[in-house]
């Protein structure tokens, strides 16, 4: 797959322990984006974090929290995209999504 110089990434903040049909949704989202053929998708599982509860999520050594931050990013074209967006308004209830137009370098 050849991806153009000029992409777009869609971006998708939520917790750990969010589920989609018992299972993780980090892991729901990325599945159905390389069902969708989208150029890739990574995971980052954050140590610190808040949201719009303004609730804390960090790793701590004498604490562990039970849900962390997770980043989910997906790189493609803005037309690929859209194709995931509908699954992703029936699954993300709470959480930030955004979609940012970047520069590809190598890939």
């Amino acid at each position: 797959m050849k991806l153009p110089e000029k992409a777009m990434m869609l971006r998708i903040f939520i917790g750990e322990n969010d589920n989609y049909n018992g299972k993780p949704l980090y892991e729901e989202i990325v599945l159905k984006a390389r069902d969708l053929n989208l150029a890739g998708a990574t995971v980052t599982r954050g140590i610190l974090g808040f949201g719009a509860n303004s609730r804390i999520r960090a790793v701590k050594i004498l604490t562990l929290s039970e849900d962390l931050p997770v980043i989910v990013e997906i790189i493609d074209t803005e037309e690929n995209l859209n194709k995931l967006i509908p699954f992703i308004d029936e699954t993300v209830v709470e959480g930030l999504v955004t979609l940012e137009n970047i520069r590809v370098v190598k890939y």
